[in-house]
């Protein structure tokens, strides 16, 4: 394996293949639920979300609306740029501004931290992954630590369908 990923990250034009074919993969319009955690000691909030997802050779931007009748109602998006398995952009949906985002792509999930604009959960760190599943299926999951426990907790996970 390790000298499989050593020859994609020498050979340039493979790894852009590669992440081109990857990125077309996840275009298109997405639909689905999931639940959010607005704070790690929120309670859990079940959503419908709708995404519209734009690529191109380089690029992922993703963007979209999640809602609970009329307890949760939020806009979210994520715009990524690839360097051959290696992404790096800006988050919007926690409610503090604009997020960094920086990260790599393993198989089907890029791999994502995030760095919040301001503090959230006690510091201004957490994780967030983008997952293909299957050839119709899209999951967004964002992870952060509990300020009181230390734990890792799930504070969003969305799974989509195209639709």
């Amino acid at each position: 394996m390790a000298a499989a990923s050593a020859l994609v990250f020498a050979s340039g034009s493979f790894a852009y293949a590669d992440e081109t074919a990857f990125l077309k993969s996840m275009a298109g319009s997405w639909n689905g639920e999931g639940t959010v955690k607005v704070r790690a000691n929120s309670p859990t909030i079940n959503v419908t979300c709708q995404f519209t997802s734009d690529t191109t050779p380089q690029s992922l931007s993703l963007g979209g609306k999640c809602t609970s009748l009329a307890i949760f109602s939020r806009n979210i998006s994520a715009d990524l740029k690839a360097t051959g398995s290696q992404y790096a952009g800006s988050y919007v949906g926690a409610g503090t501004g604009t997020a960094g985002l920086d990260g790599q792509r393993e198989g089907d999930t890029i791999n994502l931290g995030i760095t919040w604009a301001k503090e959230v959960n006690g510091d201004r760190r957490a994780q967030m992954t983008i997952e293909k599943v299957g050839e119709s299926g899209m999951r967004l999951t964002t992870v952060d630590t509990d300020p009181k426990t230390g734990q890792s907790i799930v504070t969003s996970r969305i799974n989509l369908r195209r639709g």
